[in-house]
């Protein structure tokens, strides 16, 4: 159990006036013993929570004087500073509180005094005339009538003058927020307090007496005036539009109560409040004083947001228990909900419909009190089949989708309140559950529930509430399989939540009543049959999805119901897993089996972690489940091991093993969730460590040696604590060993992240505190290197986890003591952030924001700070140091920017290729990010380096702007070949042409004509015509500028400078008022910024640019907004204003963009508007949605289509933009509407972006309910005459169509077709209709929730209507496109009606359909012949629908008929046979599937037997097929087929031998493209195997080919190839490993073994998981052959491709031994370790050319790939063969040839590392990392070869203990010595 941290309560220390402390000094004793001393000492403390204390001894002191029966003076005066100090403490302070409390208890001797004091003291308060005092005074009288007594007697004393009070300072907010309209922070607390003073009125009305039924008779009175007055008040604010809807909420409720407590007779209230509400007041009989206050109210114009709140009230404030109102409030009940159902239909503002729906909820609770005790007739009105619980329901059913869950939650509430009022209304006889059950309302109602799709989420909610009022027997009485049913859709994440929940409810309330009715326990096997089983069905054959959410969501709330039910899922499990341990797409059993003892683990259901092991899964699952090829079962293993639900449980010495080895092989995963789980789980085992040692620590403490052990351990703590440093200190070694050069990104972040995990959890002990491990104490020179190279990783989350993991170490780790080098790492960022690179800045960035750190800078920068002794001198040393550095730094940075700056303006050319500008900015801005900016010391020099900064950011974006700004910034190429064309170009030219001096974008280009092209002419006369200019870049070397390179560098410059500001603007104070010294922005400063986005974002062109401006600009308004400056605070609505009245005025000399979606202006305006406070009004969104949608509209004027444009391509951005929430869906409708009526513009440009907020719209409002009236509206486009706007509106009308009302839909539309008698008809209109059929019959077919017992029933339905039109597939109807859709809407039907319901003939049959189809078939073209060219309109589709239809025809009879297919109309040998290409793949196509289906056992277990025997038609085929696709699909097919069938017959019927068709083969394989060249080498592979099974005969008949398909594989394996290639090498070699990889008795040579043995370790390193799992089938089948299952302990076991390749070495270097063949293999093994074949220098060359090379072409890399994670492997494996080997030694020559290859490869690393300048690790990155890559693999060989001489001792040559072949630590990272 962990013992949480209390967390420190803040309690604001209680003051008094200077009077009053004078007054307790005076009145204090000598002895400190009476009540003003008490109070003396009190108000003297600071502190808060000590003054608590002393509050809590007024009374027992008070007692004391009371028992001397004496008030004296000093008591009074003390009384009455009480009370002062009482009013004075703020509402939230807990002294308030305490006080309070402590003076209930005061003697009643002291009331009377008491009173008086607080009377006094509180009248003081309500005579305050500041409006801003008004708050306070408001909470004090709130808290006075919280519950204490003082307090409301005193109200009650001074009620006339605290009702005025309230009325006059409500009042006079309302004034005040009306004058402060559009200042949100002023306006945000004004209304809070009108807020508080509403409720505060009600609170008076409902505590005080006097109020509860004040008379009418003394209407004279001021406090009758006043609390009209107040009335009159808040009617006025229910109707002011202006105040936040809970002021209206809350005036609704004040109304109410107002009136009950003001009205007389109060029995006929609820007629006056009933006529309030429906509108029908009669202002000549109602009292004087309601209509005066209620005037607005009595009106037939009451808005809706009115009568809501009244309705609110209604329910709220009157009292409907038990109806004590009577027939009257019988008759409001009904009357109010008829209200709500009328609001229901009109409101539309998502806030009003969210209280609209607590309101019907809140009706629905009073409906139940009142049904309590109700005349029969309200029964009658309110039982389930009344029309309100009609409505009721109707309103649960269109708002349980809504997208809001608040108002989900409440459509919750309404369904349950139905069924209870509906209880409420049954004879008393029907309440039990069976009866209930029974009763025809719930029946119908859980049936109709039942008949929904299960991917309506209101479903679950309402068959919730069900199970808890009829029980879960009667509803799996309805439906057996619910459970199934339910467990199938948790693969939606949408709808598990809802799954889960039902679930929990049905399972726990089944169990409680099997309980009740059992005798025994047997009961459980049927409570375990119903939701167990189907449970470990989904775990073992489920989809990932689906097991991932079951696991999640189900699985713990089934345990926590029955924990017993673990012991009976493991047995079954443990069955399982032995025979299923799962694969790369399947977890199998074994990943059932962890995930079940995961949860039950981390739940608590496994009391301790040994007797887990010991008793429910042995060690051997474990190290599988830990190395599993599916991820999830690897992380599953991992948490069974690290979570627990005690967090102080120790982690065992096994336990720490399986760690350890895990890490080994886990590191590199390519899937960020998978790391980050692995990351997570292990801190959770180190947060385990670290707790646990604490106990550890406390034990060894307390306990002597004598004592028995702890119940914690079995061993003493000093051990466990040692093994536990240990364990810490092995894992840190593994996870800097994993930072080796080259490693992957994966591998990286996971040991990166894993390690500030331990920094975080193993933090640097203080004062006594005792830490079992420091990972201070594991980092030497050499890893503090490792982790500062991590910076020079190309991706920044590499180099954020290192500069974290820095910052988290002891500052004495990661100080530089050798200044060169610090000079060397400050000079390498310099250039770094110049670097055309944009990688390279932010590597500069994170080492200037180390460095910053450091205690010694260059002594070169200590000229940019002035006073730096001083600094250093005050308050923290190490935040000034950093301050210092930091401004040094900046001001450096600042200074070489400048100069940068200058250059670009006159060469902007010259920036782009030596110095682009954005990563000196870039570095600005991140050490602004790391600095405390708020607790500066040298606030004038940073006043000076801010305003430097923003001329500069000005200065540079100038610069920029040109291009960004360019109509077509993406680059040009300035060129043409006439002066007109060329007079147009320049321009444009002019147009974008920035300050350069270079005539690029100067001239334009002129090419004169020739009749031959004259290319020495050409370059005479244009001497720049390429889209390059040669400039001279750093070192002097001459580059080519391509207009890409020019973008780039104004785009990121543009953008670093928007970041920068926003930064600025964000981070630094800002001046409160001018000349000020608090801050270091000044307000013009601000506005400048403010200017500069708007000028970029209005005018940029290029999306990069102004999508970063707009990030800026967003921070600079967040801030404008929260501003308590008036002019900033206003800023954002006056560039609103002005944007809008821009684009109004469409002035032809505008900047603004109208290409572009409107560039960057719907950035600008959103911004602006999504920065605005949520809490408010919105009303500069309301303004601006109002424009943008009057803009939107049609118009004629020609001069307003660019405005139209814009305001089309705002309003698509806004309504994208989440931040603006709900507050955009009013407009939808609005918004749609303009989209729609855009589409009718002759405009294409008012066209495109109407299409685009159309598809916005779509998606902003997609999963929202249309009603039912909805489904039946014509779709207009249907019978269009354009196919494809047919095509598209039968797909769009599915969506509209709720799933249970498609057969109907359908069957309304198959009537309206034509018979085949009618004279006319339009095939357009015939077409539209049967698309629509056909689209909306899939939908229904293809639902993924369809487990409806009516389903086969309805589609029944649909098909007897289809018969009723079967003309239109026949001849007699000439239109081929319609035949084709009819003929696809009866496969469609065959496809789900082809299988017999219980007790019947298949429903095909019995309606004839397969009669019919037989016939369309026989008489159709496919029998007859075609008469048609490809010419003819529709013939392909109608080809390829009958040919599906045949197959489906084919299967079925085949089916009925068995061995008889005298039936079938067709057979596949005359499809195959068509002249027609699609007709022959669609035959092929459904072939290879049930070919491939009986090879893989899947499906059907035999072919059926019009398939036998068809060998010979597909080898005959295969010779004469010349379309690509069908020839791949026949080669396929005979993959499938078994040789021994088909192989002999290609002599006599395509006349080649076994021999020369695997020839034959082979060619094929070698010559065709990528798919059929797989496909053959597949096939060629089978034969091969085949060769090889049968005879010796045959194995060397097919010798002399084996040479040539091995280079088939080995050409088939590379990383450039096609995936498909290089995933049927890994099947061939998987095939084929029996009798080429492991064979005792190999039949290849050894070198092609070898080979082969290469191709699975090269695919086993590929990036692609596809390929790796492939190999890894290689590996696994080579394991678990005869001669090699010994070889490793995971044979037969389904392990991911890290170990594979790891476990392919071991395997290879067993065989090698076997075979007797390592002393000709060495010299290879040693190459592969060397990398022979790879020339170091042409490699070093290269890559420096790629890096020189154009900006975004990027060669292919490997990111999974680690070369030397492969050299550890081979060798660690090839050290452990040879130390354990007898073997015959290499020749001298050849050991001399190796060892000169790896010595003169050493000798040249050396020279290419003197010629890398330092530190070459950063400004030589890929060049520095490829030499440390290539050193460790010489070394590596070195030491072999060493060792073959004896030249090394075996201490030296053993990296570490972990390379044995220990059991838990076999196969651990080698040492230090070892290559990586």
């Amino acid at each position: 159990m962990v013992v949480k941290k209390r967390k420190e309560i803040q309690v604001t220390a209680l003051t008094i006036c200077h009077q009053d402390l004078e007054t307790l000094r005076t009145l204090a004793d000598v002895e400190r013993e009476n009540l003003a001393s008490l109070l003396l000492h009190c108000v003297q403390l600071t502190d808060g929570v000590s003054q608590i204390r002393y509050v809590k001894q007024i009374v027992p002191l008070l007692e004391k004087a009371d028992k001397n029966g004496m008030c004296d003076p000093t008591i009074r005066s003390c009384l009455d500073i009480l009370a002062g100090i009482y009013l004075s403490l703020s509402l939230k302070n807990p002294l308030k509180k305490v006080l309070a409390s402590s003076l209930n208890c005061l003697p009643e001797f002291f009331l009377t005094e008491a009173i008086q004091s607080f009377t006094s003291r509180l009248q003081e308060e309500l005579n305050t005339t500041d409006l801003y005092s008004y708050r306070k005074v408001i909470d004090n009288i709130s808290s006075c009538m919280e519950n204490f007594k003082l307090g409301i007697t005193s109200v009650n004393n001074l009620l006339e003058n605290v009702l005025h009070f309230l009325q006059k300072s409500l009042i006079e907010i309302t004034e005040e927020n009306r004058k402060f309209a559009g200042n949100h922070i002023v306006q945000t607390q004004l209304m809070n307090d009108l807020l508080v003073g509403i409720r505060v009125a009600v609170m008076l009305v409902q505590k005080v007496q006097g109020l509860q039924r004040i008379n009418s008779n003394v209407s004279s009175s001021p406090t009758w005036q006043s609390m009209c007055e107040l009335l009159s008040i808040f009617t006025k604010f229910l109707n002011d539009d202006d105040l936040l809807r809970t002021i209206h909420s809350t005036s609704g409720l004040a109304v109410i109560l107002f009136i009950k407590a003001m009205f007389h007779p109060p029995e006929k209230i609820p007629d006056l409040i009933s006529s309030l509400l429906l509108c029908s007041v009669d202002c000549t009989s109602a009292p004087e004083w309601f209509v005066h206050s209620c005037r607005s109210l009595c009106g037939a114009d009451v808005s809706e947001s009115a009568l809501l709140f009244l309705c609110q009230g209604t329910l709220t404030m009157l009292d409907w228990q038990n109806g004590r109102m009577g027939p009257s409030g019988e008759a409001l009940l009904l009357d109010t909900v008829h209200v709500l159902f009328t609001l229901s239909s009109q409101i539309k503002e998502s806030t009003l419909e969210m209280f609209l729906s607590r309101i019907l909820a809140s009706w629905t609770n009073s409906a139940i009190h009142v049904l309590e005790s109700s005349s029969p007739s309200l029964k009658d009105s309110l039982n389930g089949n009344s029309s309100i619980a009609r409505r009721l329901l109707e309103y649960v059913y269109t708002h349980w989708e809504h997208p809001l869950d608040a108002l989900r939650h409440q459509t919750k509430i309404i369904f349950r309140n139905i069924l209870q009022m509906h209880q409420l209304t049954v004879a008393e006889s029907k309440l039990e559950k069976s009866d209930l059950a029974a009763d025809p309302f719930i029946f119908e109602l859980t049936q109709s529930l039942l008949r929904l799709e299960w991917h309506i989420k209101g479903k679950y909610i309402c068959l919730g509430c069900l199970v808890d009022c009829i029980g879960t027997e009667h509803i799996l009485a309805l439906a057996k399989t619910i459970p199934s049913q339910i467990l199938e859709v948790m693969g939606d994440q949408s709808l598990v939540p809802y799954a889960s929940d039902l679930l929990e409810a049905m399972f726990k309330n089944h169990k409680s009543h099997l309980k009740s009715q059992a005798v025994d326990s047997t009961w459980i096997d049927q409570w375990h049959e119903t939701w167990v089983s189907p449970l470990l069905h989904i775990l073992c054959e489920g989809n990932l999805d689906q097991k991932s959410y079951v696991i999640d969501y189900y699985l713990p709330k089934l345990l926590n119901c029955n924990p017993e039910s673990l012991s009976y899922m493991v047995k079954i499990l443990q069955t399982s897993a032995d025979a299923r341990t799962g694969s790369y797409n399947s977890r199998g059993a074994l990943g059932a089996l962890m995930a079940c003892l995961r949860t039950a683990r981390a739940h608590g259901h496994l009391q301790s972690a040994t007797d887990a092991w010991r008793s429910l899964v042995s060690s051997a699952k474990i190290k599988q489940g830990l190395i599993h090829q599916h991820c999830q079962v690897r992380i599953d293993t991992l948490g069974l091991l690290c979570e627990s639900n005690r967090s102080t449980e120790i982690v065992t010495i096994e336990e720490m093993r399986w760690i350890q080895f895990f890490i080994t092989y886990n590191l590199n995963s390519q899937s960020p969730g998978v790391r980050q789980q692995i990351c997570s789980l292990l801190k959770k085992l180190f947060c385990r460590i670290q707790e646990s040692s604490q106990v550890l620590y406390k034990l060894e403490q307390n306990k002597s040696k004598h004592e028995p052990e702890n119940e914690l351990t079995n061993q003493h703590p000093s051990v466990s604590l040692h093994q536990y440093k240990n364990f810490m200190s092995s894992i840190c070694n593994s996870l800097f060993e994993a930072l080796f050069p080259g490693s992957s990104y994966p591998t990286r972040f996971s040991a990166l992240t894993i390690l500030s995990s331990i920094a975080e959890v193993f933090p640097v002990p203080e004062g006594q505190v005792q830490t079992v491990y420091q990972l201070s104490h594991d980092i030497d020179v050499g890893r503090f290197q490792t982790l500062m190279e991590c910076f020079t990783s190309t991706f920044e989350t590499v180099k954020l986890l290192a500069f974290d993991l820095l910052m988290k170490l002891p500052k004495t780790v990661i100080q530089f003591q050798d200044s060169e080098k610090l000079r060397d790492l400050f000079q390498a960022a310099l250039a770094l952030s110049t670097s055309t690179k944009p990688y390279d800045c932010v590597t500069a960035s994170y080492l200037l924001n180390f460095l910053i750190c450091q205690n010694a800078l260059p002594s070169s920068l200590s000229a940019y700070v002035k006073a730096q002794q001083a600094v250093c001198g005050n308050g923290d040393k190490s935040a000034a140091v950093v301050e210092r550095n930091t401004l040094m730094v900046i001001k450096c940075l600042l200074e070489n920017l400048e100069e940068e700056v200058s250059q670009a303006e006159n060469s902007l050319l010259q920036a782009a290729a030596s110095f682009p500008m954005y990563g000196r900015v870039h570095c600005i801005t991140r050490a602004f990010q790391k600095l405390p900016l708020n607790s500066l010391q040298l606030v004038s020099e940073w006043r000076l380096v801010v305003q430097q900064l923003l001329l500069m950011s000005y200065r540079l974006s100038a610069v920029v702007a040109p291009v960004i700004q360019s109509s077509s910034p993406e680059g040009l190429i300035p060129m043409d070949t006439d002066s007109e064309s060329a007079s147009r170009l320049q321009m444009i030219l002019n147009e974008i042409q920035p300050r350069d001096t270079n005539d690029y974008f100067n001239q334009a280009k002129i090419l004169k004509e020739h009749d031959s092209f004259d290319l020495e002419d050409l370059n005479a006369n244009v001497p720049n015509i390429d889209t390059s200019a040669e400039i001279k870049g750093k070192e002097g070397k001459t580059c080519d500028v391509t207009a890409q390179m020019v973008l780039v560098c104004c785009w990121r410059s543009m953008k670093e400078v928007a970041l920068l500001l926003g930064t600025l603007c964000q981070l630094l104070p800002m001046q409160s008022v001018p000349e000020s010294s608090d801050g270091l922005l000044t307000v013009e400063q601000v506005k400048e910024i403010g200017e500069h986005f708007k000028q970029h974002l209005l005018q940029s062109r290029h999306r990069g640019a102004f999508e970063l401006a707009y990030t800026g600009f967003v921070k600079l308004t967040e801030i404008l907004n929260r501003c308590p400056n008036v002019s900033l605070q206003k800023l954002p609505e006056q560039w609103l204003r002005n944007v809008l009245e821009e684009i109004k005025c469409s002035d032809p000399s505008s900047k603004l963009c109208a290409t572009r979606r409107s560039a960057g202006i719907p950035f600008y305006i959103q911004a602006l508007l999504a920065s605005e406070p949520k809490k408010g009004k919105m009303d500069l969104l309301k303004t601006t949605m109002k424009e943008l949608i009057s803009l939107a509209g049609p118009t004629d004027d020609s001069q307003s289509t660019v405005p139209q444009v814009h305001a089309l391509n705002i309003l698509r951005a806004l309504f994208r933009d989440t931040r603006l929430g709900e507050n955009i869906i009013p407009y939808v409708a609005d918004g749609a509407k303009a989209a729609i009526l855009g589409f009718t513009s002759p405009v294409w440009a008012v066209r495109n972006s109407s299409t685009l907020l159309f598809s916005t719209l779509i998606t902003r409002i997609f999963g929202v309910k249309r009603g039912k009236d909805e489904l039946f509206k014509k779709n207009t486009c249907g019978n269009s005459p354009v196919y494809r706007s047919r095509e598209m509106a039968a797909r769009a009308l599915v969506p509209f169509v709720m799933r249970d009302e498609i057969p109907t839909t359908i069957r309304t539309l198959l009537a309206k077709l034509p018979n085949c008698t009618d004279q006319c008809f339009r095939q357009n209109h015939i077409h539209g209709t049967l698309l629509q059929v056909f689209h909306l019959l899939q939908a229904f077919a293809d639902s993924k929730h369809r487990m409806n017992a009516h389903f086969q029933q309805e589609l029944a339905d649909v098909a007897v209507c289809t018969t009723a039109k079967l003309w239109l597939a026949k001849r007699q109807n000439p239109c081929l496109v319609t035949r084709a859709v009819y003929i696809d809407i009866l496969f469609l039907l065959t496809r789900c009606l082809d299988k017999p319901t219980k007790g019947n003939q298949p429903v095909l049959e019995h309606l004839g359909i397969w009669e019919e189809v037989r016939n369309i078939i026989s008489r159709s073209e496919l029998i007859t012949g075609f008469p048609y060219t490809f010419t003819v309109p529709g013939l392909p589709q109608y080809l390829q629908s009958l040919t599906k239809l045949a197959i489906a025809a084919m299967w079925a009879m085949a089916v009925q008929a068995g061995e008889q297919t005298r039936d079938v109309p067709i057979s596949f040998s005359q499809l195959l046979e068509s002249s027609f290409p699609d007709v022959r793949l669609l035959t092929l196509e459904a072939l290879l599937e049930r070919f491939s289906a009986a090879a893989s056992g899947l499906g059907e277990k035999e072919l059926p037997p019009l398939l036998w025997n068809m060998g010979e038609t597909f080898l005959m085929l295969a010779m004469k097929e010349n379309h690509p696709e069908c020839f791949c699909k026949i080669l396929k097919i005979l993959h499938c087929m078994d040789p021994s069938e088909w192989l002999h017959q290609t002599e006599h019927c395509i006349h080649l031998t076994p021999k020369e068709f695997l020839n034959w083969t082979m060619d094929v394989a070698s010559i065709e493209r990528s798919e059929i060249q797989s496909a053959a080498l597949r096939l060629a592979s089978k034969v091969i195997v085949h060769h090889m099974r049968t005879s010796e005969e045959t194995r060397d008949s097919v010798a002399p080919k084996l040479k040539q398909w091995v280079q088939l594989v080995v050409s088939s394996c590379g990383d450039h190839l096609p995936t498909e290639s290089r995933l049927a090498a890994a099947e061939a070699l998987t095939s084929t490993t029996p009798f080429f990889l492991t064979n005792p008795h190999p039949v290849l040579g050894l070198q092609d073994t070898l080979a082969l043995w290469r191709c699975v370790l090269t695919l086993l390193q590929s990036e692609e998981q596809a390929i790796r799992d492939a190999a890894t089938e290689t590996v696994t089948t080579a394991m678990s052959q005869g001669n090699t299952c010994q070889s490793t302990e995971f044979a037969f076991c389904q392990v991911d491709a890290s170990i594979a390749l790891d476990m392919a070495l071991v395997v290879l270097c067993d065989l090698l031994q076997q075979w007797n063949q390592l002393a000709p293999a060495l010299p290879v093994l040693l190459g592969w370790l060397l990398g022979e074949g790879d020339d170091l220098m042409v490699c070093v060359e290269s890559e420096h050319q790629v890096e020189e090379d154009y900006l975004f072409e990027k060669a292919e890399i490997n990111f999974w790939a680690e070369t030397l994670i492969f050299v550890k492997y081979l060798y660690k494996n090839l050290y452990h063969l040879l130390s354990k080997s007898s073997w015959h030694p290499l020749s001298p020559e050849r050991l001399c040839h190796l060892q000169r290859t790896a010595s003169e490869q050493c000798h040249l690393l050396s020279q290419l590392f003197k010629e890398l300048p330092p530190p070459a690790a950063f400004l030589k990155t890929v060049e520095f990392t490829r030499l440390r890559i290539q050193e460790e693999r010489t070394l590596a060989c070195l030491r072999l070869l060493a060792f073959l001489e004896g030249k090394e001792g075996e201490d030296t040559l053993v990296p570490s203990a972990a390379d044995s072949p220990a059991e838990a630590n076999q196969l651990t990272l080698p040492g230090t010595e070892m290559a990586c």
